[in-house]
């Protein structure tokens, strides 16, 4: 039936009316996510969260994942986005690609980057090609923290060949570098075996051996930092024996060269993630815990195993110098710390 000019008019007062209200409610949704809530981005996909301070700006390395349907993992590149006040952050896009390595073919997998002789080193784990097959950690170097990062060897710094004593091609993951108080640069790595090294001043080779330190219940993740006379070791956990999804647990020790003391769990795990990844840093005198879960949804994609999304939490640490444990929120640091948790040096 067609309707009349006079007859069609309420028709379409009503249908404008139903379109601006559904305006407006989108708008008091969007302007409902409160700044500092969790995720932090939410129109893209990203994991493996690394952060680093210069000077009065936090900049925050992560991974894109890209999976589509039923993929497992699809990361072809690293992002970067800045800060100064931890509730706006701005974009800058791709530093680089996992095939910005001419000898890897791809999985631009976990990444951090440190700041050192006035420049800025990448370290970040890939798929090698098929001359040193498995997985491998490449490192590129910039002149500024948001690239452009080139690679700064043109080789692996390490390779699946170096760690023999690994059970899997996959275990050259996840690295974290960590420079010390005497200027020695020490990183971090792996997958169910944890590795430690010290690198030369050149920043892109192992000086001296590889050193073992797995400790309790190890899957991936590693970072390394450290807090008046301790150091951490925060790890990806997965007691498979009770677990399915990974949880963070921590490890302390007088030096980086140990002896490493298990500390418990620091979170549970991940929402609808199997995966997590700590990355922990001060900046402007509080301490942050970035990590991942899959709980955000794009479109028509919901999260999964790689569809991520990075969060953070407030991190406080007791007299003693354990981490009190962390709890996953949506609310995330949008809700101030508590004052009577507060410890004096947090």
């Amino acid at each position: 039936m067609q309707l009349n000019r006079r007859s069609a008019l309420p028709v379409l007062r009503a249908t404008v009316a139903i379109a601006a209200s559904m305006i407006v409610l989108s708008a008091v949704a969007r302007d409902s996510v409160a700044p500092r809530s969790n995720p932090l981005f939410r129109d893209r996909f990203t994991a493996d969260p690394a952060p680093l301070v210069v000077g009065d700006r936090l900049y925050l390395y992560v991974g894109h994942d890209e999976a589509q349907r039923d993929e497992m993992f699809n990361m072809r590149e690293w992002l970067v986005y800045s800060t100064t006040d931890m509730a706006t952050w701005v974009d800058h896009g791709p530093i680089m690609k996992a095939t910005d390595f001419a000898w890897a073919k791809g999985d631009a997998w976990a990444s951090q980057a440190i700041a050192k002789d006035g420049r800025f080193w990448f370290y970040a784990a890939v798929e090698h090609d098929d001359t040193q097959p498995g997985k491998a950690i490449a490192v590129a170097v910039s002149d500024s923290p948001t690239g452009p990062f080139v690679d700064a060897k043109g080789s692996a710094l390490v390779t699946n060949a170096m760690t023999p004593r690994g059970t899997h091609s996959w275990e050259d993951i996840d690295p974290t570098v960590f420079t010390d108080e005497d200027g020695t640069t020490w990183i971090a790595w792996g997958n169910r075996q944890c590795y430690i090294a010290r690198l030369k001043p050149n920043m892109i080779e192992i000086d001296g051996d590889i050193t073992e330190i797995t400790p309790p219940h190890f899957e991936e993740g590693p970072w390394l930092h450290k807090r008046g006379t301790l150091y951490y070791l925060t790890y990806a956990s997965l007691d498979r024996s009770t677990h399915r999804d990974e949880k963070v647990s921590y490890a302390t020790a007088p030096s980086l060269q140990g002896p490493w003391t298990y500390r418990g769990e620091l979170t549970g795990s991940g929402k609808y993630s199997f995966t997590i990844h700590p990355g922990i840093v001060e900046f402007k005198g509080h301490w942050y815990l970035f990590l991942h879960n899959a709980a955000l949804t794009i479109g028509d994609q919901n999260g999964a195993i790689g569809r991520r999304a990075v969060t953070v939490e407030h991190l406080q640490y007791n007299p003693d110098g354990s981490m009190k444990p962390v709890l996953q929120t949506e609310a995330g640091i949008s809700v101030p710390r508590s004052t009577a948790q507060t410890v004096a040096g947090d």
